[in-house]
């Protein structure tokens, strides 16, 4: 059994059962039974995440229905993935070293067991996706050094508290020495944080992507307009297209393809992307999170390396529109600018950080506080960065599921549920 067509706009597949309709958005041919308008008056795009059974977009309007609205389940349909590796395997005429750049794409490739059932000529590597894994020796070594300032209150996402810095420190340490350390869900529990503590300096741990960073943004802006002035954020944030430029610029590059991030590219949408297809002659899919999706990718960039015509594909467009979300980008460009970065095991990217405007230097820590990047020495034996630009599959590292384990990570990509290390660990793979 084939793939079934796609329509010109490049929508996804008809998942098996029921007539299909097609989206008024995007084209999408989806089940009847579970499609559903995205946007307008009749209710918000859906995010692609399932509906409790029994509920669709009238509950929102007080009446009860008895029908299941879930992209997910049909998107993990077994049948139909089960059909699209058969046809992967008929179509793939030369080697496929695809790699992903987002984390979720890392644990849901490993998770959904299909990494097996790929031909053999098909390689996945995992590239910088994953925010905890890409920051640099130096950013973590100056995070732990502000740990211990006195007056300071530390908030961070949870992710971090484990990341190796020099010397084996890392937060948790610090904490447990008497360090205050505050594990937060979002940029805005940090915000109550500084309302909650007027006589302390609460600092922000600003790490993530496009996705992440206008919700910061957005935090800036409250904390100006709420006149608090002890809230600051250390701003290591990170733009994926330069890491893209910079992967795809090294001569020692091995990658055919990318599996181009969700999460990311509902803030971006295709543009920032087209270099990738216009300059390298690679393709580019960005590309759901379920069996289906990552599938139905790897068929795209097998197609476009047989025509030899590469371009950027959005196979995700219950998700993620072409235009991205101009209002959020909106709000990032407000406060922050990007800057040169340091990536860890790729070194200094240009353009691909972000630092605040002038207009909200009392909100940069680097600046208030008077700290600056210390030289940290990369930790010895990890080979995270080789992991992290494709040049070492995690298992190949001498260190992996011996001196670095979960329970005991060296590196950081042994530490982030969503690094290549943890997810190889985890889920026994040995190549």
């Amino acid at each position: 059994m084939g793939l079934p067509a796609r329509n010109r706009a490049g929508g996804g597949p008809c998942p098996r059962g029921g007539s299909a309709v097609v989206s008024r958005r995007s084209g999408m041919q989806c089940p009847a039974a579970h499609h559903r308008p995205a946007g307008g008056p009749q209710g918000p795009a859906h995010s692609g995440h399932p509906e409790p059974s029994g509920f669709t977009a009238d509950a929102s309007r007080g009446r009860k229905t008895n029908v299941s609205v879930n992209f997910s389940t049909a998107f993990k349909d077994p049948d139909l993935s089960r059909s699209l590796v058969e046809r992967l395997h008929r179509e793939l005429d030369r080697p496929l070293r695809f790699m992903e750049v987002c984390g979720t794409h890392t644990v849901a490739i490993f998770q959904s067991g299909m990494r097996p059932l790929l031909p053999a000529g098909v390689k996945h590597l995992s590239g910088p996706g994953c925010p905890v894994c890409v920051t640099h020796e130096s950013e973590v070594a100056a995070y732990l050094q502000l740990a211990e300032k006195p007056g300071v209150i530390i908030a961070t996402f949870g992710d971090l508290m484990r990341v190796p810095g020099p010397g084996g420190a890392n937060l948790k340490l610090a904490q447990a020495q008497g360090a205050r350390v505050e594990i937060v869900y979002s940029a805005h529990d940090a915000l109550k944080l500084a309302a909650d503590n007027p006589g302390d300096t609460v600092v922000f741990l600003g790490i993530g992507f496009e996705t992440t960073a206008p919700t910061v943004a957005a935090t800036v802006l409250m904390a100006r307009e709420q006149g608090l002035k002890n809230f600051c954020v250390l701003s290591f944030h990170k733009l994926v297209p330069p890491a893209l430029r910079a992967l795809l610029a090294d001569p020692d590059c091995a990658v055919d393809a990318f599996l181009l991030p969700g999460h990311v590219s509902t803030i971006l949408g295709v543009e920032p992307y087209r270099f990738v297809a216009d300059e390298f002659h690679t393709p580019g899919i960005i590309a759901g999170f379920d069996p289906v999706d990552i599938l139905q990718a790897l068929l795209i960039m097998v197609e476009q390396r047989k025509s030899g015509q590469f371009a950027i594909v959005n196979s995700y467009r219950r998700a993620v529109d072409d235009a991205g979300n101009p209002r959020a980008r909106e709000i990032l460009d407000t406060v922050f600018q990007p800057a040169d970065a340091l990536w860890r095991g790729i070194g200094c990217i240009p353009g691909s950080g972000l630092v605040f405007r002038p207009e909200f230097a009392q909100f940069d820590a680097m600046a208030r506080l008077g700290l600056t990047l210390p030289e940290a020495k990369p930790i010895a034996g990890c080979k995270c960065g080789d992991v992290l630009k494709g040049k070492m599959q995690p298992s190949d590292c001498p260190l992996f599921a011996k001196a670095c384990t979960p329970a005991k990570p060296v590196g950081p990509c042994m530490v982030s549920t969503e690094g290549s290390c943890a997810a190889y660990f985890k889920y026994h793979v040995e190549a």
